[in-house]
Order: C-alpha cells, then sequence, then structure tokens
C-alpha cells in the first residue's frame, strides 16, 4: 500500500486530528530544515538565547544574517501541504494545527486554528519592556542604520538565516528598542528559551479533544515537539508520523509513513471529504 493511501485510510478512521508540523513541511516553500534524514544537523547550531541576550557580537551577527535572510523568508508560499491542512480544518476535521515552524505559512494558507509553538519570524520584540513591532518596519529600522551593509549571501539556513560572503558583523548597528533602550529579538523561541506555558497548554488541549495526533514533517528531535506524542500515547490517542527521515518518537506510531510530506498528504486529500458530523 502506497502512503498516501495509508495516510487517508488513518484519516478516515480517525475523523478529528490534532495536527503537529515542522520545517519538512515547507521545504518544498524553499525554506531549509534543521537535520538530515538520520535527524542529524545539517548546519551550524542555531544562535542560542544565552549569547543573544548576553553579547553584543551574538546580536550582530544574528541580525546580520536575518537582515540578508529575510527576503528568503518573507518570500515564501505556502505549498499544497498547506492548503491541504487548511481544507481539513475548514471541514471540521482539525481540533489545533501546532506547528514548530516560525514561518506563518499555515496561516497565510488560511488555517486559523494555528498555534505557534515557537512564535513567528514577522515580529519582533522587546526582551526588556514588551514592545513589538512588525518584522517588516524592523527590517526597514535595521537598512537605515547600516545602507551600506553588503547583504550577498553564501548559504541560505533554516528560519531566515544566512551564511553572508562577508561575515564580518562587526560594524552591524542594531537599533535598541525605540521605547526603553532595550534588546530587540525576533518573536521567536530561540533554541535554549522555554516554549510559553499556554501555548503548551492549548496544544495538550487541542489533543485531548481529538481522536488522534497527525505529525508532518518534524524529527521530534527536541523535547518542544516530543512532549505532544509522548503525551498523545500516554492518553491513548493513535500518533501517525509523516516524516522522511527518523524521528524520536517512531516507536510510538501506529502510522509511520517515510515519504514527501507535501505529495502525500495532497495526494491523500485528492478525493471529495465530507465535514465531520
Amino acid at each position: 500500500m502506497n502512503a498516501a493511501l495509508e495516510l487517508r485510510e488513518f484519516l478516515d478512521r480517525h475523523r478529528r486530528i490534532a495536527v503537529l508540523t515542522g520545517a519538512g513541511i515547507s521545504t518544498t516553500s524553499g525554506i531549509p530544515d534543521y537535520r538530515d534524514e538520520a535527524g542529524n544537523w545539517k548546519h551550524a547550531k542555531p544562535m542560542q538565547f544565552a549569547e543573544f541576550r548576553g553579547t553584543l557580537s551574538g546580536r550582530q551577527r544574528y541580525w546580520a544574517r536575518s537582515f540578508a535572510g529575510w527576503q528568503r523568508m518573507s518570500g515564501a508560499a505556502p505549498n499544497a501541504a498547506h492548503r491541504a491542512i487548511t481544507s481539513l480544518e475548514a471541514a471540521g476535521r482539525i481540533t489545533r494545527t501546532i506547528t514548530q515552524n516560525v514561518d506563518g505559512l499555515h496561516s497565510r494558507a488560511g488555517s486559523r486554528n494555528v498555534i505557534d509553538l515557537h512564535g513567528r519570524l514577522d515580529r519582533v520584540v522587546c526582551i526588556d519592556c514588551g514592545w513589538g513591532q512588525a518584522r517588516r518596519d524592523w527590517q526597514a529600522a535595521l537598512e537605515r542604520r547600516n545602507p551600506a551593509w553588503d547583504r550577498a549571501v553564501r548559504a541560505v539556513r533554516p528560519d531566515g538565516d544566512a551564511v553572508l560572503v562577508n561575515d564580518d558583523s562587526r560594524g552591524f548597528r542594531v537599533p535598541d528598542c525605540p521605547d526603553c533602550g532595550g534588546i530587540v529579538k525576533p518573536d521567536v523561541v530561540f533554541f535554549g528559551e522555554n516554549v510559553p506555558t499556554e501555548r503548551v497548554r492549548q496544544s495538550l488541549a487541542a489533543i485531548d479533544a481529538a481522536e488522534a495526533l497527525l505529525v508532518i514533517g518534524s524529527s521530534l528531535m527536541v523535547y518542544s515537539g516530543l512532549r505532544f506524542p509522548r503525551y498523545a500515547g500516554q492518553t491513548g490517542k493513535p500518533v501517525a508520523i509523516l516524516n522522511r527521515g527518523r524521528t524520536r518518537a517512531d516507536e510510538l506510531a501506529s502510522l509511520r509513513l517515510t515519504a514527501d510530506c507535501v505529495t502525500t498528504l495532497d495526494a491523500a486529500l485528492a478525493r471529495p471529504d465530507p465535514p465531520a458530523s
């Protein structure tokens, strides 16, 4: 049996599902993922929160690279997998879509019940006072401070990060918070930060309200995602995993599909599907 048919049968058996997505669902949209099929890092590890908060050099390096990489991130468009999830939601089949991604593509595809577990890159926030702003406006502020900055990119990394041809960021000027003079960061959960408790609570509630959990495009190598299939298993909910490589929850899955996320999900929903009763 092919992967799309197996997924279709899983969806037929479980009419209300919670969905958890990771980087693998967005690679077709041009956003690189973090890990290879064995679950190993494909790039240098991302910026740690302690370094970003604690050192000017860390903030300069992060914002110089993100300044250059934002065009790729902001220009990405939802793909067929994002749209398939939106159609399932519209049919009343999804309790919530929980995403580990910070690209906002589920919302841009039309999904309304999305939990952005790790936040969104399209906003920035002050660590010290909570001031916030749209990323496009912050990008303009970076442009004003660094009008002659060389943005030539040597390699693209996940989540808007980029390796620059000239990777010396010591001269990059990072604006302070306009309200309090504090440190501004993207409105995302950095490595080394904790996911806000309320987002975790909402995600667990979505699993409680569902008959099953479907994981798409996540290796589940970090606990922030792994906790959800573990919770589903503890509460007796079946778990299906669609991912190209291995995951840390493979032994928990009642259905394990090693296949392309986009083509498999799109094919699984290729026939009309009546709303949930």
